[in-house]
């Protein structure tokens, strides 16, 4: 992962995060509470500042857009900004609205209070021109764009619905982290990322399962023209409901959780930077459910860095390989197998696949194999069961059984695992494990390989390989028969 070279702007509402610990130790005479004997404080950039933290920490570079008064919270906001590097201020200042700035108080590792200062009035017209001409100002030069709505003035519908409209017309993919339960007010976005709890309350009924979670993401997606959500659900993890394509989801890994502030800026910050770096939203979804594992170790608003991220993603590989079938070239059942490909995919790997009843091996397998293996990473053979060969090749074939086949297929360097399939066509097959790469014979045309179009749907390519000339299981047979 290098997101050295992407650049994204951040918008929204911007606030001052502080944090002050102590130690409680006694209850106080005037009153039956504790006491906190304050020790330290620490203060951070929150809310779309925090969004900035993430690029920047990540390795890309951030330019940040949001409003901040004139205030003491304003005042140490543009410092620690300024001692970013990898941030670029564009910040504006407000004469009528205050700075938010949320206090925790802190003992033992825990929150024991929050206080708020902030205001949530409307954007008065002068800031919203001053923000939106900003906006202009600078898509030109980001690969993406994230809308940080905590819904305290800032993300004007005018406004979002501007800067939305005129990134996807420069083909700059939006991420919103969404405060209001009207989603229409982020129309076209490419992908919002709200909590199931979020998203249950936008859809008008309870979101406490996968299928109610998508239920909840599909209407809402048709409703405001949106490409893609992306729902986080707490400790189980992560689903993202993209148009025309089936649910995907990630599990969290179990580990102790400390603290969730800002975890949501950490997986739309990452979402977007691996996103806009080449990623589909799949493979993004991933590396943000890693960055959020990182971050929920932390206590306080905290960011995951690239190294972080790299390690967590590899411990879930590891824990993903405990239930995992083995990678070799066994049979493998199609839940396997699927399994197989999706912990490739996750390691960034091409997957390839290509079908067949692989009879009697000969020369023109061993080339179809070796032009398939070349075009991917890791490959899957998908033999016709004995009972789909004889529908295929009549009563006297299979020569070999499955079992045979799948042995002597499994044994050849180019490939990578075996899986069978007992319909006439291997389309279900293809849709579940969503290869990047299909691979059939030139004596097919391209219309005429089954899969096909939804591999290319899913933005995967078709590879059409050389024949070699006068070989065949049937023209062996009919040597043999001679």
């Amino acid at each position: 992962m290098d997101f050295t070279r992407v650049s994204v702007l951040c918008l929204g509402d911007l606030m001052l995060d502080r944090f002050i610990y102590g130690a409680m130790e006694r209850i106080s005479p005037e009153a039956p509470v504790p006491v906190l004997r304050l020790t330290n404080t620490r203060e951070m950039a929150g809310g779309v500042g925090n969004v900035a933290n993430n690029i920047r920490s990540l390795g890309g570079r951030a330019v940040l857009l949001g409003l901040r008064g004139h205030d003491t919270p304003g005042t140490a906001l543009r410092a620690l900004i300024a001692e970013s590097q990898g941030i670029d201020d564009h910040t504006i200042t407000s004469d009528t609205r205050l700075t938010t700035c949320k206090t925790r108080f802190i003992a033992a590792n825990q929150q024991v209070i929050r206080t708020d200062e902030e205001s949530v009035a409307e954007l008065t017209s002068e800031e919203r021109r001053n923000l939106e001409a900003a906006a202009m100002r600078l898509l030109p030069d980001v690969q993406a764009v994230i809308i940080s709505d905590y819904g305290k003035g800032v993300c004007h519908p005018d406004l979002i619905a501007a800067v939305i409209e005129t990134a996807r017309t420069r083909d700059i993919p939006v991420f919103v982290d969404p405060k209001s339960l009207d989603f229409r007010r982020y129309r076209r976005a490419t992908c919002i990322t709200p909590n199931a709890r979020e998203l249950g309350a936008a859809a008008g009924f309870v979101t406490d399962t996968l299928e109610k979670v998508e239920q909840a993401a599909r209407e809402l997606m048709s409703q405001a023209e949106i490409d893609a959500v992306l729902a986080t659900r707490s400790e189980q993890g992560m689903a993202l409901i993209v148009a025309d394509q089936p649910i995907r989801s990630v599990p969290s890994r179990a580990r102790e959780v400390f603290d969730v502030s800002g975890a949501g800026d950490t997986v739309i910050a990452t979402m977007a930077l691996a996103h806009a770096s080449g990623a589909s939203l799949e493979k993004s979804m991933h590396i943000a459910n890693a960055a959020a594992g990182v971050v929920v170790g932390k206590l306080g608003t905290a960011t995951a860095d690239i190294v972080e991220v790299t390690a967590e993603l590899e411990a879930q590989l590891d824990t993903a390989a405990e239930n995992a079938p083995p990678a070799n070239c066994m049979l493998l059942s199609q839940e396997d197998a699927a399994a197989l490909v999706e912990r490739w995919k996750m390691q960034g790997m091409k997957v390839g696949l290509t079908n067949g009843c692989f009879d009697l091996l000969h020369p023109g397998h061993v080339s179809l194999l070796t032009q398939a293996r070349a075009a991917c990473d890791r490959l899957v053979v998908a033999l016709n069961t004995d009972a789909s060969v004889r529908r295929l090749k009549g009563t006297s074939r299979p020569v070999n059984p499955l079992a045979d086949r799948a042995e002597v297929i499994g044994a050849l360097r180019q490939v990578d695992a075996v899986v069978a399939f007992d319909e006439d066509t291997p389309l279900d097959l293809i849709q579940g494990l969503r290869p990047d790469v299909l691979v059939k014979g030139a004596d097919y045309t391209l219309g005429q390989v089954i899969g096909a179009d939804f591999v290319e749907a899913q933005g995967g390519t078709v590879v059409l390989a050389k024949l070699t000339p006068d070989r065949s299981t049937t023209a062996i047979l009919g040597r043999v028969i001679r």
